[in-house]
């Protein structure tokens, strides 16, 4: 089973139809045993970075998405999951989980239309096996108007152009986040997510 997270918030019925569509059994929970128990763990998002962290930590679900990526548990975090994975968000100074060093930014280019919301493409810059096979001319939805900068560069794992290059998939040990939606990008979007319910969370590692 993939537990999608209840964070009281997010995109979560978008994935749930997306998996159920793949074929998959999911189940959205705020429930921590359904969450460590699962086979796979997914964070979606919409909404910001210093709400959600309020919530996860009320809940004590702060803790147990810690617990899940300590167990090697595969985890998924999508969009604003993509940033609450990190040390700190731009986004109210917020204090994140840090599963991965760095901060969510805030695109600053006045000449940019923000949040950024539309149709790009993404270029891998190293292997991971939930992107193998993806064609490179393939196109994925964002809308954001932060996005997520690791210290590492070893911890991103693709990036994507607009105004500025941003990583827009970043990755570390048993955890891939990415910053557009694959459950609303079509084929492609499809394909990431089946290697997703796929990928037994090891990697190799550079």
């Amino acid at each position: 089973m993939i537990a999608i997270i209840d964070y009281r918030a997010g995109n979560l019925r978008s994935v749930e139809r997306a998996l159920a569509h793949l074929g998959e059994t999911c189940r959205i929970t705020d429930r921590p045993l359904e969450i460590l128990s699962a086979e796979r763990v997914i964070f979606p998002g919409v909404g910001a970075a210093g709400a959600a962290m309020d919530i996860l930590r009320s809940t004590g679900l702060d803790g147990v998405i810690r617990e899940v990526v300590g167990q090697g548990t595969p985890f998924l975090g999508i969009c604003l999951g993509a940033q609450i994975i990190l040390e700190k968000s731009d986004e109210g100074d917020a204090a994140c989980l840090g599963l991965i060093d760095g901060a969510a930014k805030k695109f600053t280019d006045m000449n940019l239309k923000i949040p950024h919301m539309g149709w790009n493409t993404i270029l891998p810059v190293r292997s991971h096996p939930v992107l193998a096979g993806i064609d490179e001319r393939a196109q994925f939805y964002f809308v954001h108007s932060y996005y997520p900068e690791p210290q590492r560069r070893q911890d991103v794992v693709a990036s994507t152009d607009y105004g500025r290059t941003f990583a827009s998939v970043i990755g570390k040990g048993n955890i891939i986040a990415m910053q557009f939606h694959p459950e609303k990008s079509g084929r492609h979007g499809l394909a990431i997510l089946k290697k997703f319910c796929e990928w037994d969370g090891s990697i190799v590692r550079c």
